[in-house]
């Protein structure tokens, strides 16, 4: 094929004629981000948007797009990166995706597209819709609440002898990804694991096949796909005078994890401590605010309300208010109760659950006890958040980082590696 001339972002580049956009791009050294796309599948899918440019004045896919002679592309303009963080944050949004519970943690394309747009946490509301969980084929889950509707395994999925295994199911807001289970009951060993390669996110799970492998060693742990990747949140002027700041810690709907990982620098707490003091914080011990502080970390969600009692308190007491970890950004592991009635939940805990104490299936009440909300709610919709770190938990870098840009003007530019949500 002839090389041809082509235009991204005002930067001239050449390919093959007839290369499709996306691939064009990336042997380019430009980064187009994508989820829908495969190379081997063509016609190219085109369902999720991700991949959105302005080509030739025109909002297109680029993955249905091909180079040809004297094409102009805009990528990265601001309206565009945004589209696509939008497009991003309403999969996580719409979905129940929480990312430490899912063995495809690391290896998900969804994942990874989060990282590279440098997304903290969602402008949309989380919808926690009770998905039912298809344990029928014989070797595969179906976790529909994963299922971004990519159409991938619709379109690549098929038994020896030609046969669809995935089709789509009902139409609009209703549509889910279905299995013919005669069908699956054919594929081999090697074909179902295909199938689970495919997906890109973990709706697609084959029993006694988990994908789980330590940090470093998953496909999006540690490089990303862009040259010059770059996630900086704050920019501030760095400030000479490194005045002791006083800092506010609390957990809530949480597991203390982010403690512990605020506690995870080693040798460099010697140095923080120079720099800080703890005021209310069970790393303290001290139950009460003794004076305002400048800055606030908040762990954990608020399921009940001496949560949001507490979360409001440290409001008005910080001069800046920082969340910390999944479950403070948006719910976390916490808010899986959310995708069922709180009645259902407490009568699972307290009256169908086993007792060693006879008699003992009642759901506790007290006046004295916090009440529980109808939901996990994260920390910004009780109260104005300054700032989100998200992770499960995040690194003491990532944390410290923040803080230390947040109080005294430090560069803060966070390493891919660092950026994760689980």
């Amino acid at each position: 094929m002839a090389t041809c001339s082509f235009w991204i972002d005002g930067v001239k580049y050449e390919a093959e004629e007839g290369t499709n956009l996306v691939d064009a791009a990336k042997e380019n050294g430009v980064f187009i981000p994508s989820l829908c796309y495969f190379k081997h599948i063509d016609p190219p899918l085109g369902t999720c948007r991700t991949c959105t440019c302005k080509i030739n004045g025109r909002y297109d896919p680029a993955c249905t797009a091909y180079v040809k002679e004297g094409l102009k592309v805009e990528v990265n303009s601001p309206e565009l990166v945004d589209m696509r963080k939008a497009l991003i944050e309403m999969m996580f949004a719409e979905g129940n995706h929480f990312c430490p519970a899912c063995e495809k943690s690391g290896n998900c394309n969804l994942q990874h597209m989060g990282y590279e747009l440098g997304i903290s946490i969602s402008r949309f509301p989380h919808l926690f819709k009770d998905r039912l969980i298809d344990y029928q084929p014989k070797r595969m889950v179906m976790e529909h609440n994963r299922c971004i509707k990519c159409r991938r395994c619709v379109e690549d999925i098929f038994t020896s002898d030609g046969k669809r295994v995935f089709m789509y199911i009902n139409r609009g807001n209703e549509t889910v990804v279905g299995i013919d289970y005669d069908q699956e009951a054919k594929l081999s060993d090697e074909q179902a694991e295909h199938a689970m390669s495919v997906c890109p996110t973990g709706a697609i799970i084959v029993r006694g096949k988990s994908l789980s492998k330590p940090f470093g060693h998953r496909a999006f742990d540690m490089e990303s796909a862009q040259k010059h990747y770059k996630h900086s949140v704050l920019e501030k002027p760095r400030v000479s005078n490194f005045e002791k700041k006083t800092i506010a810690t609390v957990s809530l709907a949480g597991c203390f994890g982010c403690h512990m990982s605020m506690l995870d620098i080693d040798e460099e707490i010697l140095d923080i401590a120079e720099l800080v003091s703890f005021n209310k914080s069970p790393l303290t011990d001290i139950k009460k605010f003794t004076q305002r502080c400048h800055l606030g970390l908040v762990e954990g969600g608020c399921c009940n309300t001496e949560n949001v009692e507490t979360l409001k308190k440290f409001r008005e007491m910080c001069d800046i208010l920082v969340v910390v970890g999944e479950c403070a950004v948006w719910g976390g592991l916490p808010a899986m109760r959310n995708t069922v009635p709180l009645g259902e939940c407490l009568e699972e805990a307290y009256l169908n659950s086993v007792t060693s104490e006879k008699g003992e299936n009642t759901v506790p009440y007290h006046e004295d006890l916090p009440k529980i909300l109808d939901r996990v709610y994260a920390c910004n919709e009780i109260v104005k958040v300054d700032y989100t770190i998200p992770g499960c938990p995040p690194t003491a870098n990532h944390i410290w980082k923040v803080v230390k840009s947040v109080l005294w003007g430090e560069d803060f530019s966070l390493l891919y590696s660092e950026f994760k949500y689980d």
